[in-house]
Parts: C-alpha cells; structure tokens; sequence
C-alpha cells in the first residue's frame, strides 16, 4: 500500500485530489501537506494533516520519516498572474521547491514523484492550434519559465537517477469546490459564481480568447490514470498533454445563458490578456492517449450543467 503526500493539498487541485487519493487507498495513508492555508473539514477528518512546506527540505523528510512517504505528489506553486506581481517568490516555490522534492524522493528512494506542469510552458512563438507534445517552448512569464524547468529537471532525474517522475501539462481547471487563485484562466470559474449570484460577469479577457479547458473530475481523472500507468509503457515523463475541451470566453458565456437566459456578461481585459494571448488555442494530447489511454468525460455544456446546480446547492444552503 502506498504512503502518499500531497504538497499543497488546501489549492485547487491539491484539496480534491487528496480525498480522491483517501477514498482510494484509505485516509491514513495519504497526508495533506498544508502550508499557510486553513485546511478543509473535509480534509483534516478524513486524514492526516501536516504543516509542510516545499521550500524547507528538513520539514518535508521529518513529514516523510514519520509517515513512511514512499510517494509525493507536489501541487505546491505560484500561478501565473500572481508570478508575475512577484517574479522571485514563484521562482524560490516552484524550482527550489521542486528541487528540494526530488532530492528527499531521491535519498529515500522512492516509488514515484508527480511533477505537475502547465499549458504555461507554451509561448507566442509555439504554434496555436492543437500544439504539439514536442515543440517550442519558450514561455513569457515566470511561472512558464519555471514548468518548463521543472520538466526538464523531472526528466534528468528520470534518466540520471532512475527514478519514477511523472507529470502532465494542465490546462485551465474548472471548479466549483476550491477556488482557484492567481491564475489566468480563472475567469472560467468566477463566471459560474457571478452568473448564480448576480447574474452578470465582467470578464479580465477578450470574448474571442480561446484556451484549452478541463473540469476537476477530468482533471483528477488524468492525475490518476497516469500515476497508474504501467512505467514501461511511458516515452515521456513530465511533459504530457492532456487535453478536454478548448472554447473562448464568449463559448463559455454562451453556454451559460442556455441554462440561464438573463445571464449578461462583458469584457474588460486587463494585464491577464497578455498571458492568455501567449497561450495556445487547443493541444494536441495523443501522446498521452497512446500512452496511457488518456480520455476525457466531460464537454462544455456538461461541465456547465454540473457547475451551476453545484454552485446554486452552495447558494441555498448559505455558503456563498
């Protein structure tokens, strides 16, 4: 049985895949790695939580020794519009942070690493529609300078040191659960909670800006099939694209008006447009297909349905 922590369990990815990872190998074995954040009921009731933090290795190998972590999942990291109010920090969390990961994963020889990257490794010069797996990756913001690192550095230790280091490239990710915070793309889910409080949305990008997409249980989904693939089986290791469903600002405003007709929605792009626009249209995720059997469940109009009865379930009962 597998004793997993997850770096930065209370964010958007990481509050959601800890409790999957509970109900499928049991509370006690997979801790919540906390840093500044409150913990969800959900999650300190449901297991072990530990303050951890990426940046500091002592306190990461004392949470490993009184564990026995044999797996890290680091979702520790500083988004892209927040990296760039502070350059520095996102660097210090995402490289040294990762870095520190994989050297305790290394001297206590673990079973496996996952390195999750972003879209963010993608630039203006790469090309925009259905974006290759290999191709050039030449970022404009730190946070894709540092996942394009990342990759890199999860790859060498793969072909230095043998190890088992695995990650994909996220797309936006939708969520009704925990929000996002200091992305990008989060217009794509504080248009679902404005639409069910206020029935309008100012949106920070272009009605025509169109990125690739994915709804959290796809997301999760993608997480775990490819922790479980056969290792064997993998050309790559820390670099997959994945993809789910790819539409614009507008696509999305559209697709909420058919389940409400009153929902009004403008656009007042701001310095986030500028990140939006160095990102591709749609990827190409084939590699990932071939390799693992990645496929998604979810397109727009049912991850619509799904966001706004979740969102107006909170509203009723006074949660938002």
């Amino acid at each position: 049985m597998s004793k997993i922590l997850v770096i930065g369990s209370a964010g958007q990815i990481g509050s959601e895949l800890t409790l999957l990872l509970r109900e499928m190998y049991g509370g006690s074995n997979v801790v919540a790695g906390i840093r500044n954040t409150k913990p969800s009921e959900k999650l300190t009731e449901s297991g072990p939580c530990e303050v951890v933090d990426a940046v500091d290795p002592d306190g990461v190998v004392g949470v490993v020794k009184k564990y026995s972590i044999d797996t890290i999942i680091n979702m520790a990291a500083i988004l892209s519009a927040t990296g760039e109010k502070n350059p520095m920090l996102a660097w210090n969390v995402n490289m040294n942070g990762l870095i520190n990961v994989l050297e305790v994963a290394r001297e206590f020889k673990m079973k496996q690493v996952l390195v999750p990257s972003s879209i963010a490794v993608f630039g203006p010069s790469t090309p925009i529609d259905n974006t290759p797996q290999e191709t050039i990756l030449k970022p404009t913001t730190i946070y894709g300078v540092t996942k394009v690192a990342g990759e890199l550095l999860g790859d060498y230790y793969v072909r230095r040191y043998g190890m088992d280091v695995r990650g994909l490239r996220y797309p936006g990710i939708i969520s009704h659960e925990t929000l996002p915070g200091g992305g990008t793309t989060d217009y794509a889910v504080a248009i679902y909670y404005e639409a069910v409080r206020n029935n309008r949305y100012t949106c920070f990008v272009n009605e025509d800006t169109r990125l690739p997409m994915m709804y959290m249980p796809d997301c999760l989904k993608a997480t775990i099939d490819l922790m479980q693939a056969d290792f064997s089986k993998l050309k790559h290791h820390c670099d997959y694209n994945v993809g789910a469903m790819s539409f614009s600002a507008g696509e999305l405003a559209a697709s909420v008006k058919k389940y409400m007709p009153g929902f009004e929605i403008s656009y007042e792009p701001d310095s986030r447009q500028e990140i939006a626009d160095s990102w591709p249209n749609s990827v190409d995720d084939s590699a990932a297909r071939e390799e693992w059997d990645w496929q998604p469940d979810y397109d727009l109009d049912a991850m619509t349905r799904d966001m706004l009865k979740a969102i107006k379930e909170k509203q009723e009962k006074g949660l938002i």
